[in-house]
C-alpha cells in the first residue's frame, strides 16, 4: 500500500485545522467576518476527487448536503426555521415521530416587522440560533424576506414587508443575531418570489429599476450589512430565467455588485438545469424534481451528481465551476458550527420564551380604539370570549414553516389566567372552519383556477354555521364585555399537503373576504353588545367595510406565537400599552393593491409586475388612493407629539433630529418614521419612501430627542436607462411622523 497519499492528506488536513483554529482564536470582529485561509481551502480542494467535490453539492438526505468522511468533511445540516427549528426528520422526508424536537414557536415574520424594533430583530435571530445549534443544525433556512406585493400570499405572514427598507433593517438584525450562535442565516426566497400560486414555473416580468429598488434592496442588506453566510434561491422564473441559476441575479449582483462570498443555496427543487446551475451560481442543490421516490432516493440522480459529472468529464463544462461552489461550502462550514465550535446551544428555556412574549407584546397592532379598551377586569363580571380562534394552536401548520412547541398560550387561556377570579370568562366557538376548495389558489395554478367564476362555492365558504353563530350571540348579549377572536387560519386537519389553505405555503387566497361566516357573526355580535373588542389572527388584513365601523375595538394579532395569548391578554387588559405599527398598507379589497389595480396577480405562466416601484403605501400615497389603516400606523393607550425637526449635514451624512413627548398618562413606546421625497424627479418617484425610523419608549410628560441618519443613497435612485443608482441634484422633502399618512414634520434640503 502506498501511504504517501494518506500522509499528503493527514498534512494537509491537519494544517487546514491549526489554520482554522488559529484565524478562529485571533479574530477580534463578530463570527460573520471570520475567514479561512484561501490557500489552505485550495490545498484541501486539490485533494479531492471529482466525484467528492460532486458529493459536496447537493443533498445527501432531505435535510443534508455531502460531506466527505475521507478527508474529515462533515455533512451540512439545514433546518426549516423562519420563525422556530422544524420539527426533526432525520435522513428521511417525513417527520420523525417521539422525536426531541420540540421548539420555542416564536411569533411570525410579519409580527416581528410589526415591533419596528431592530433590538428585537437581533434577539429573534439569537433565539433561533441557539435553539438551532442545540440541535445540530449548522443552517437555519431564514429570514423571509420577500417582498409583500399582493395581500394574497399565501406565505406573507412568513415575510416582513411591503417596503424594502424595514424588511431589510429588521432581516439584518434577524442575520446577525443567529449568525452570532455560529449558525449560517439563509435568507430566502432570492428574488421576487411574491405569490405561491405556480410558484415552481411561473414568470415575473420586472423592470430592472423595481428589482433594484424593490426586490433586491433587503437581499443587499442581508448580505452586505447582516453578513449572511448562505442565501436560498427562489422557485420562479424571473425575466425569463430561473432564479436559483439565473445569470443576472446571482453571477452579476449576488456574487459580483454584492461582492457576496457565501453559498447560494437552492430552495427544495428549484434547480431545473444542470448546465445552468453550474455556470449560474448554483452552490447547493437541495431536493429535486428528479427525485421520485421518495422512500428510496437516489441522489446521484440529483442535476448536480451524475447529470454534472456527465458535463465536466466530456469538457463541455469546465471543473473550475465546481471547485468554486466547493470553495464557498468549506468556507461557510469554517464559519459555522460545521468546522467550528461556537458553544453550547439552549432550547425551551425561559428567556427564550420569554423573548418571544416580548416580541408578540410589540408587534400586535391595536388599530381602533373608540375608548373601549383597555378592558377593567376589576370592573367586568363576565366576560364572552368568542370565535375559534380564541382556542385554536398554529404553531404545527402551515407548510415549512411549521414549528413543534413546547407549548403555545391560546388567546382564551391567556384570557382566563390573567383575569382568574375577577371574572367569569365564557366562551363560544361562533363559528367552524371547514376545507373548501373554492377559496384558494394551489401551487401548481390549477387547483382553484376557476374558483373566481364559481361564485356559489365562494358564498357557501362565507356562510356561517347558524346554531354555532346564535349560540356566540346569546352568548354575547348576557355579557359584560366580548372578545371575538377570528380572521386567518393556517389550515385545519384533512387537508391537502401543506396543512393549510389561507395562510400556507403553496397556497395563495382569492380574496379577502372573511371566512366561515365570521363577518355576519361580528354584525351580530356588534347589535347586542357595543362593548366588543375584535382581535384577528392571520398574515394578512380583511375586508374590514362590513364590521368595522361598528365595531369599537380591533387588534391584529398576526400570529403571534407561544405566548401569543398571553400577549393579547395583556394587551386587551392594559398591562402592556401596545406599541405595533404596520409593516404593510391595509386597503379594504385586494383589488386595490396596486398589484392587482395596475400589475397582474396571479398570471398565467408570467406575471407583469406593471405596478413597477410603486408598491404598497409608494402607490396608495402617490396616487392618494383610499386606505383603512395606512402603513406605519398602529395605535397606544397614550399620546405621543413630535416637534423640533432639525436638519443638519455631518460628514457625509444627514442628520434628521427630532423630538418625541409622551404627552399621554400611561408609559409607551413611539416610532419615529423618516421619509424621504424628491420635490422635482426627472423620473417617477413615489410621494415618500421610508429611509429610517428609531422606537423609543417614554415615561408620561417624558420627551427624547431622536437623531436618525440618512445616508447618501438614502435619496438615490436606480436610473431606468443608465442602470446604476444615481443621486439627482435637487430639493428633497424630509418627512417625519407616525406613518406614512400622519406626516408631523417637514423639512426641505437642497442637495
Amino acid at each position: 500500500m502506498n501511504q504517501k497519499p494518506f500522509i499528503l492528506t493527514i498534512i494537509a488536513l491537519l494544517s487546514l485545522i491549526i489554520s482554522c483554529s488559529t484565524d478562529y482564536e485571533e479574530t477580534t470582529q463578530s463570527a460573520a467576518h471570520m475567514s479561512v485561509s484561501e490557500a489552505k481551502l485550495d490545498s484541501l480542494i486539490n485533494l479531492m476527487t471529482l466525484d467528492e467535490k460532486l458529493n459536496l453539492i447537493h443533498a445527501s438526505s432531505s435535510f443534508t448536503s455531502g460531506g466527505i468522511p475521507r478527508l474529515g468533511i462533515p455533512e451540512l445540516v439545514f433546518s426549516d426555521g423562519p420563525h422556530g427549528v422544524r420539527h426533526e426528520h432525520g435522513r428521511g422526508w417525513y417527520a420523525l415521530e417521539d422525536a426531541d424536537d420540540k421548539a420555542t414557536y416564536l411569533p411570525v415574520g410579519i409580527c416581528l416587522a410589526s415591533t419596528w424594533n431592530k433590538g428585537l430583530g437581533y434577539d429573534y435571530g439569537e433565539v433561533l440560533g441557539n435553539e438551532a445549534k442545540e440541535r445540530g443544525k449548522n443552517v437555519l433556512l431564514g429570514p423571509g424576506i420577500n417582498i409583500i406585493r399582493s395581500p394574497l400570499n399565501g406565505r406573507n405572514f412568513e415575510y416582513l414587508s411591503e417596503d424594502p427598507y424595514l424588511t431589510g433593517t429588521m432581516g439584518v438584525g434577524y442575520v446577525k443575531g443567529l449568525q452570532d450562535q455560529g449558525v449560517a442565516a439563509c435568507p430566502k426566497h432570492y428574488t421576487a418570489n411574491n405569490q405561491e400560486t405556480d410558484r415552481h414555473n411561473i414568470n415575473a416580468i420586472i423592470s430592472k429599476r423595481a428589482l433594484h429598488e424593490i426586490y433586491l434592496p433587503a437581499f443587499k442588506d442581508v448580505v452586505q450589512d447582516g453578513g449572511a453566510w448562505s442565501v436560498m434561491g427562489a422557485y420562479n422564473k424571473v425575466n425569463g430565467q430561473y432564479a436559483t441559476h439565473h445569470e443576472y441575479l446571482v453571477n452579476e449582483v449576488l456574487k459580483g455588485e454584492w461582492g457576496f462570498d457565501g453559498v447560494l443555496l437552492s430552495d427544495w427543487a428549484s434547480v431545473k438545469d444542470t448546465r445552468e446551475a453550474l455556470l449560474y451560481g448554483t452552490d447547493i442543490e437541495m431536493g429535486t424534481e428528479l427525485l421520485r421516490d421518495l422512500n428510496n432516493p437516489e441522489y446521484d440522480e440529483f442535476y448536480l451528481a451524475q447529470p454534472a459529472r456527465e458535463l465536466i468529464e466530456s469538457g463541455e463544462i469546465e471543473e473550475r465551476y465546481v471547485d468554486e461552489k466547493v470553495r464557498r461550502i468549506l468556507r461557510l462550514m469554517h464559519r459555522s458550527t460545521a468546522m467550528n465550535d461556537h458553544g453550547p446551544g439552549k432550547r425551551n428555556v425561559e428567556e427564550h420564551q420569554q423573548k418571544a412574549l416580548e416580541v408578540a407584546r410589540e408587534g400586535i397592532v391595536l388599530l381602533k380604539n373608540d375608548g373601549l379598551l383597555p378592558f377593567n377586569a376589576n370592573e367586568i363580571q363576565t366576560i364572552a370570549v368568542i370565535g375559534h380562534n380564541a382556542n385554536r394552536l398554529f404553531a404545527e401548520r402551515g407548510g415549512s414553516s411549521q414549528v413543534k412547541p413546547l407549548y403555545e398560550v391560546t388567546p382564551l387561556e391567556g384570557i382566563q389566567t390573567l383575569v382568574g377570579d375577577n371574572a367569569e370568562v365564557l366562551y363560544a366557538e361562533g363559528y367552524e372552519p371547514y376545507y373548501d376548495e373554492s377559496l384558494f389558489r394551489g401551487a401548481s395554478g390549477d387547483a382553484a383556477s376557476q374558483s373566481r367564476e364559481n361564485m356559489e362555492d365562494v358564498e357557501l365558504a362565507r356562510s356561517a354555521n347558524e346554531e354555532l353563530m346564535q349560540e356566540a350571540v346569546a352568548l354575547a348579549e348576557q355579557a359584560d364585555a366580548v372578545i371575538f377572536v377570528g380572521g386567518w387560519i393556517h389550515g385545519h386537519e384533512g387537508m391537502p399537503w401543506g396543512e393549510g389553505t389561507y395562510d400556507a405555503e403553496a397556497r395563495d387566497k382569492l380574496n379577502l373576504e372573511l371566512i366561515f361566516g365570521q363577518e355576519e357573526l361580528i354584525r351580530q355580535i356588534n347589535r347586542v353588545n357595543d362593548n366588543t373588542a375584535v382581535v384577528l389572527m392571520g398574515g394578512s388584513n380583511v375586508e374590514m367595510s362590513g364590521w368595522l365601523p361598528e365595531t369599537s375595538a380591533y387588534l391584529h394579532a398576526w400570529y403571534p406565537g407561544m405566548e401569543g395569548g398571553t400577549a393579547i391578554a395583556e394587551i386587551l387588559f392594559g398591562e402592556v400599552n401596545p406599541s405595533g405599527k404596520l409593516p404593510v398598507t391595509f386597503a379594504d379589497s385586494h383589488e386595490m393593491y396596486p398589484s392587482h389595480a395596475v400589475g397582474e396577480f396571479p398570471g398565467n405562466e408570467s406575471v407583469e409586475y406593471t405596478e413597477d416601484i410603486f408598491v404598497g403605501y409608494r402607490y396608495f400615497d402617490t396616487e392618494d388612493k383610499p386606505v383603512t389603516f395606512p402603513f406605519g400606523f398602529g395605535l397606544s393607550y397614550t399620546t405621543f407629539e413630535l416637534s423640533d425637526l432639525n436638519v443638519a449635514r455631518e460628514d457625509g451624512t444627514l442628520l434628521v433630529q427630532a423630538t418625541v413627548t409622551n404627552t399621554g398618562d400611561r408609559t409607551g413606546a413611539e416610532v419615529v418614521q423618516v421619509y424621504v421625497h424628491h420635490r422635482d424627479p426627472s423620473v417617477e418617484r413615489p410621494m415618500r419612501e421610508l429611509k429610517g425610523f428609531e422606537k423609543v419608549e417614554l415615561e408620561p410628560g417624558v420627551s427624547a430627542i431622536v437623531t436618525i441618519e440618512l445616508e447618501e443613497s438614502a435619496f438615490q435612485y436606480y436610473h431606468p436607462e443608465e442602470l446604476e443608482w444615481v443621486l439627482e441634484p435637487g430639493e428633497y422633502e424630509i418627512q417625519v411622523g407616525s406613518s406614512s399618512r400622519d406626516i408631523k414634520l417637514r423639512a426641505d434640503i437642497d442637495l
